[in-house]
Parts: C-alpha cells; structure tokens; sequence
C-alpha cells in the first residue's frame, strides 16, 4: 500500500499542507505550489525542502487487528481490535481521516460531524481515541485517572460543569465530566473507558448542551466487550504492563540496532499459550529497527502464563533503547 506523507510548508506568509505519495523527494525545479487545490496529491515541493520517510508503525502480519485499524462503512463504526462497534447517528458522517498514530501510541479513531448544508455551521462533533497505556507519557494509570487529570488540568478559561461521575454505557463502565468555555461559547462531554491497556476516550463537543445529551444517549447502543474476567476467559488476550521480567523471560537475543537514533522504540507483543511471540506491533519504527527487533524477538520464549492451571495468551509493552 502506498504511504502519504502530509508536509507542512510555508508559502507566501502562510502554510501549506502538501499530501506527497513518495518517501524521498528532492526538488530541482522551481515550480510553484500556489495553484494547487486543498487536499490535491502532489509529488513536488518547494526548491530546497528534502523530505525523508521517518518512523512509522507496523505489525507483524494482518491477520491480527491494530488499534489503528477502526473505519466507517455503510454508517457502522468499527474498531475490530478494541471490539467496539456503533451506528453513526442519522446524519453523521466523518469528514476527515485522524492523524497517523503518535509515537506513544495515541490514536484518532474517529472525528464524526452531522452533515452540513452549504453555509450551514456544524451543531457539534464526536472525536473518539485511544491512548496506550503501556507508553501514556502523562501520570496516568487509569481510564479515571485520565478523566480526573483532565478536570485537573483546565485552562483558566474553561469551567468545571459535572464533576466526574461512572456512568454505564454499552454495558461498560465510563468515567466522565463535563466541561465550558464561556469566550468560546463551548460545551465538552469527555468520556473514557479501558480495554486493552487502552483508554478509549469519547469527546462530544457543542454550543448545546441538550444536543450533547442527546448523542450521548445514541451512544449507548454502541458494542464493547465485557469487562476482562479474573480467569482471563474470552478472546482478548490479557494485558499486563511490564510483563518482560526474568521470572517471566526464560531466553532473549537483544537487537543489534547498528545506526543510531534519537527516539526509543514502543512494541507490543502477544505472547501464545505455549510462551512464543505471535505477533509484533510497532508504534514508531525504523525499517532498519523492525527487521533487527523482528529478528531479535524471534528467539525469546516466556514461561506460560496461566491462570487455575491454564495457559493464556498475554499482551504486553517493550520499550526498547536507542543507540547515542
């Protein structure tokens, strides 16, 4: 598939974003940009700007679903690896796709917004994410946490409207507050829940706060799976921050990482019943770091984990080092 790269470039006193379809460009004519349309695919820059393709995630194989992987068909929101499903309300659509996911493992799920009569302004929006736990760089351990470090970090304009509250929503618990900007006339319903060491975030955003309650109850149709049992019975793995310790490790061979970098590198694995890795998910890497980890991670075994005597399949977070 082939990669776009959105390229930020001053033009004029302003900025331009340029979608380019190659990883490496370096322009030799001067031709200008200023007659292209917004969102036109380009293969040309300005004279001097040199793009190369960076860091970016990838997994192991595709029969496995990333948490990058939700989309929008026929009204219907899905996210196969967070199992979490919802029809869009009447008249929703998403008019943007999300950023790619940032190296710590945020991601944009979805912006959803009704649909818009010329010169109509929107009533309000949905932006759902997900933010990896395993990597979160805030002081953060929970779905709650989040939401009370939110209310906890407010700018002076914004106003505290509900205190955080559980509520219950497709069958799970969400922790929740509400806040408003009077300057901007504003109103933000924030919603999260935890799956897969994720937490899953809802922000409903409007001048009106009977149209927030009024999407926050479509949204109580949506799917999620149940909350993950002590057994550990179901088909998610189960997830466990830290897991690669000696007492868990029984053999590793560390990647030969032999050009230097500056930015650490976020993977998750899951660990089979029998303690091999079966899949490999890269936030933000290198082609030169996945194939030296990739090949690296190959010879590591785990002890089983199990619970009452049963093995099951565990997911857990690697961040590896870089070379100074």
């Amino acid at each position: 598939m082939k990669s776009l790269f959105l390229c930020s470039v001053a033009w004029g006193g302003a900025f331009l974003f340029l979608l380019i379809d190659d990883p490496v460009f370096h322009l030799t004519s001067s031709a200008g940009v200023q007659d292209l349309s917004p969102g036109q695919s380009v293969s040309r820059v300005p004279e001097g700007v040199i793009l190369v393709k960076g860091a970016s995630p990838s997994a192991s194989g595709s029969e496995t679903p990333l948490p990058e992987d939700a989309q929008i068909e026929n009204g219907v929101f899905t996210a196969p690896y967070f199992q979490m499903s919802f029809r869009l309300p009447k008249g929703w659509t998403e008019e943007y796709k999300g950023p790619p996911p940032s190296e710590n493992g945020r991601y944009v799920l979805a912006e959803l917004t009704p649909v818009k009569s010329a010169g109509e302004h929107s009533t309000g929006s949905i932006l759902i994410t997900a933010e990896d736990m395993f990597f979160v760089p805030l002081p953060v351990g929970s779905a709650r946490d989040v939401i009370n470090y939110a209310k906890g970090h407010l700018q002076p304009d914004y106003v505290v409207e509900h205190l955080p509250e559980q509520i219950q929503l497709g069958g799970r618990q969400f922790s929740t507050f509400a806040f408003g900007s009077r300057s901007a006339r504003l109103h933000w319903r924030v919603l999260a829940t935890q799956v897969r060491c994720h937490t899953i975030e809802i922000v409903l955003t409007s001048r009106d706060t009977n149209f927030i309650d009024s999407v926050l109850n479509e949204l109580g149709t949506m799917t999620l799976p149940g909350e993950v049992r002590p057994d550990g019975a179901g088909a998610i793995p189960i997830c466990i921050k830290d897991y690669v310790r000696d007492g868990n490790l029984l053999s590793r061979i560390d990647p030969l990482l032999t050009e230097h970098r500056f930015d650490p590198v976020p993977v998750r694995i899951i660990i089979d019943r029998s303690g091999t890795i079966r899949h490999i998910h890269f936030l933000s890497a290198f082609p030169d770091q996945v194939r030296a980890i990739t090949d690296a991670l190959a010879h590591w075994k785990f002890k089983p984990y199990t619970v009452n005597g049963q093995p099951l399949e565990v997911e857990t977070g690697i961040l590896f080092g870089s070379l100074r």
